[in-house]
């Protein structure tokens, strides 16, 4: 674990090899998981403002279960995240041509509807912040559905946060980045 500022940060973030596969895993983490993205209070508030736009890129599954419960939702530790469809996939999912899942927020933006992206938490995924009162834990949850992932970082050679250079940027700032590429650079990840 490495502290820079009031974060502690696990050692995975420099020493493990991750890029998105998303030929091989299809977007699976966008419909596995036991809850939805973790989302803040400014992200709700996002979502409550995007979601006409977003509609018509939903699927009817989505769209039902927004319109019942709402852009988003509370799990069952109390924390703020993207409703389900059926308690598995983001209600924000649809299914390509080629099986593969994709983000209708994402997909908004890049079609210029919308200027947010998506949620921070589905860019650092796998990364995963938790703010406790004193400091922000970052940590990486890999998953099964990511193996393809981390053999591809690996092949490749890139860092976890080098994979994530740009929304951990967003998150922490570039100083912070800074920081942690220069202790990425002294390990064997790095």
């Amino acid at each position: 674990m490495q502290g820079i500022k009031d974060t502690l940060i696990s050692d995975d973030l420099y020493e493990r090899h991750f890029v998105c596969d998303l030929n091989a895993c299809k977007g699976a983490c966008c419909i596995e998981g036991d809850s939805g993205a973790p989302l803040d209070e400014e992200e709700c508030a996002i979502l409550d403002d995007i979601y006409d736009e977003v509609k018509s890129y939903m699927r009817p599954e989505g769209i039902e279960e927004i319109e019942k419960n709402g852009t988003y939702s509370m799990d069952i530790d109390g924390d703020l995240v993207t409703p389900l469809v059926n308690n598995k996939e983001c209600a924000y999912v649809y299914f390509a041509e080629d099986g593969g899942t994709r983000c209708a927020i994402e997909t908004a933006h890049k079609d210029g509807k919308i200027d947010w992206k998506k949620p921070l938490s589905c860019e650092l995924f796998p990364v995963r912040i938790k703010e406790y009162p004193t400091f922000t834990a970052v940590n990486v949850q890999f998953l099964d559905i990511c193996r393809c992932a981390c053999s591809l970082g690996k092949s490749l050679e890139i860092p976890v946060y080098k994979f994530l250079k740009e929304p951990l940027i967003k998150r922490f700032g570039a100083e912070w980045f800074e920081q942690i590429d220069q202790i990425g650079a002294k390990s064997k990840g790095g």
